[in-house]
């Protein structure tokens, strides 16, 4: 099963004139129709027979009749929402617990494989979901082979259009939107058959075509109204019990000489039942939310084109999804080695990006709080280049004072050692030089100065004479000093 999700690089703009056709056999109905704000208006209709079989025939040659026929009721609109014949598409039904979404999808993948007796690949498929009790959900799966979409696809490029939704007529005809919907068993009267479907809870339960109950005897088309009430009752008969009691009224679609006796018919044998009928030959004056042209006749094609543009998400989508550039790009060269160069060099130009890219995020961040904080940044740049400046006159340490102080509580007080130079260095390299009486006298000093705080590496330099004598001796002071 397909995901109901893709990536959309290039996203459509909003359409405000759109062609409706409904396919029925070989009957093909078609109106135009433009929304001007809050209303809808009918540009062209038209009805015709196709001499063609669009299943059968060459998709160019079916196209060119269909182009033909627009241009005979000068339809020049491209854009398209197509109505699809009810007995193209394939039913299953399955129940949902309730699940997260991702593991709902898988679980309806199993139960398609399972439900479908054709390959799942080969169909595309679209599903909708009624609720029932304790959270669990009804969900009827619908498909439609891909040869028959491909087929159609073709027969609307051949024709010049350009389909922006597949979908079952009935169900526009009959919206599980609506909020009077829950509960509605509709029948369809077309060319040869009658289309069945069930709304219940917002979506559609049942969904069926009932081949044989229209014929043609004598030129002219006969319904069979007793088969399509006994497969009417087969088909209620088929639901679960919850949904099969919500069903309260049976409502007909189609042309009024065959669609009164069916109505008789239904009300002798669903009446007694509860079950109204209802004969509909008008859309309700709220039906699409919009406001409607004076004239307008019910048909699925009307009904396909006005609830497109009046933004109303149709039960089932069958158009397929459209590879974009990528897409194309990847499915057209993936295969052996160059699909597996091709993601490595993918996955390494990713890699290159988000470092690119996570570089660029700090850098951006990172300019961010710069700019709140540069003034005050140079404000302090300045205040600090002052301290440096002028740091040495506004030491409150007192380093010079302290090592003068040092050397006079080392140096005797009888003056036998007397100091004559002092020369203080930068990182506190002290060079002291003057006169001793003796030798015995300058060592007791510097024995003093080694003791004290602060001073290290004292080391006697030069000495001279001998009686007085002359020394030049230096020390290093680290301490500071008091304050």
């Amino acid at each position: 099963m397909k995901p109901d999700f893709k990536f959309n690089f290039r996203r459509r703009k909003k359409l405000t004139t759109l062609l409706g056709l409904a396919l029925d056999g070989s009957k093909l109905d078609g109106v135009v129709l433009k929304r001007t704000n809050g209303s809808l208006a009918v540009l062209q209709k038209f009805s015709v027979t196709l001499a063609l079989d669009p299943l059968t025939a060459a998709p160019e040659l079916v196209g060119r009749e269909i182009r033909n026929q627009l241009d005979a009721a000068g339809v020049r609109e491209r854009d398209c929402v197509v109505g699809v014949p009810v007995k193209w598409i394939l039913t299953a039904q399955t129940e949902l617990p309730p699940l997260p979404e991702a593991d709902a999808k898988s679980l309806l993948q199993m139960e398609a494989e399972r439900g479908f007796h054709s390959d799942v690949t080969t169909l595309q498929i679209s599903d909708s979901r009624s609720p029932l009790a304790d959270g669990k959900k009804n969900v009827l799966l619908a498909g439609i082979p891909n040869t028959h979409l491909a087929a159609l696809e073709k027969i609307l490029a051949a024709a010049k259009l350009k389909p922006v939704s597949f979908a079952p007529g009935i169900s526009a005809l009959q919206f599980p939107g609506d909020e009077n919907s829950g509960g509605v068993l509709a029948l369809a009267i077309g060319e040869s058959n009658v289309s069945l479907q069930v709304t219940a809870g917002g979506g559609v339960v049942a969904l069926r075509s009932l081949e044989g109950a229209v014929e043609e005897e004598a030129g002219r088309r006969v319904l069979h109204a007793n088969v399509v009430a006994r497969e009417t009752r087969i088909t209620l008969g088929q639901l679960p019990s919850a949904l099969r009691d919500a069903v309260k009224s049976i409502r007909i679609f189609g042309a009024r000489e065959l669609a009164q006796p069916l109505a008789d018919e239904m009300e002798l044998r669903f009446e007694p039942m509860g079950i109204k009928v209802e004969l509909v030959s008008a859309y309700a004056p709220n039906e699409f939310g919009l406001t409607l042209p004076v004239e307008n006749s019910l048909s699925a094609a009307f009904s396909l084109a006005a609830r497109f543009l009046a933004e109303q998400k149709p039960a089932f989508e069958f158009l397929p999804p459209k590879p974009n550039f990528i897409e194309l790009f990847v499915s057209k060269y993936s295969s052996g080695r160059l699909r597996t160069t091709g993601a490595v060099a993918a996955g390494v130009a990713a890699i290159i990006i988000g470092i690119f890219l996570f570089q660029q995020i700090q850098l951006w961040r990172l300019r961010s709080q710069w700019s709140h904080i540069a003034v005050k940044v140079g404000q302090l740049q300045a205040i600090q280049d002052n301290i440096r400046q002028y740091r040495s006159w506004y030491d409150g340490t007192f380093p010079n004072l302290a090592i003068l102080r040092q050397l006079s509580v080392s140096f005797p007080e009888d003056g036998s050692v007397t100091a004559k130079n002092i020369t203080v260095h930068d990182g506190g390299t002290v060079t002291c030089s003057g006169t001793a009486r003796d030798y015995a006298s300058l060592l007791t000093m510097q024995s003093r100065l080694r003791a004290a705080d602060g001073v290290t590496d004292v080391q006697l330099q030069q000495i001279r004479g001998k009686a007085p004598m002359q020394f030049v001796f230096a020390f290093k002071f680290n301490n500071g000093g008091a304050q």
